[in-house]
């Protein structure tokens, strides 16, 4: 995708080609000017001939682009965003990204932990059941201790 200056820069083009366009199309369907006493018998050829209005298309072809126009215009980085404030804001995304390094740091520690009690309390299970299997009648179940 093209950065916003690119972008602003082809919505410029494409409302200097409607504009064009538009005029175009004025020329083409303008009536001839009457001058007094001058050619009374030339007819007037008939408005909108081919009965699709292209004058109310590109006017709103080109108020939707300046539309657009705004949008990009607005969405430009302002003045007031200088080296100074960028600087102040890469040190307090450095800052943030710290902590968050810190705290995933003590979450695995836990997470570490916690696995080593889960196999832990896992193998005492598998012992458990391999004690409870090897007993093979309910006199020897009475010298188990678990």
């Amino acid at each position: 995708m093209a950065d916003r200056l690119s972008q602003l820069q082809d919505a410029v083009n494409q409302q200097a080609e409607n504009l064009c366009n538009a005029i175009g199309i004025l020329f083409q369907n303008a009536q001839p000017a009457p001058f007094p006493n001058f050619d009374k018998n030339s007819k007037t050829p008939s408005q909108n001939e081919g009965g699709y209005d292209h004058k109310k298309m590109f006017a709103t072809l080109i108020a939707r682009n300046a539309k657009d126009i705004d949008v990009l215009i607005d969405s430009l980085p302002s003045e007031e965003s200088c080296a100074e404030l960028q600087t102040n804001s890469m040190r307090q995304l450095e800052v943030a990204g710290e902590e968050a390094a810190n705290r995933l740091i003590r979450d695995v520690e836990r997470g570490e932990a916690l696995l080593g009690e889960i196999s832990r309390a896992l193998a005492d299970i598998a012992n458990a059941n391999l004690s409870i299997n090897r007993v093979t009648d309910a006199a020897q179940a009475q010298h188990i201790t678990i």
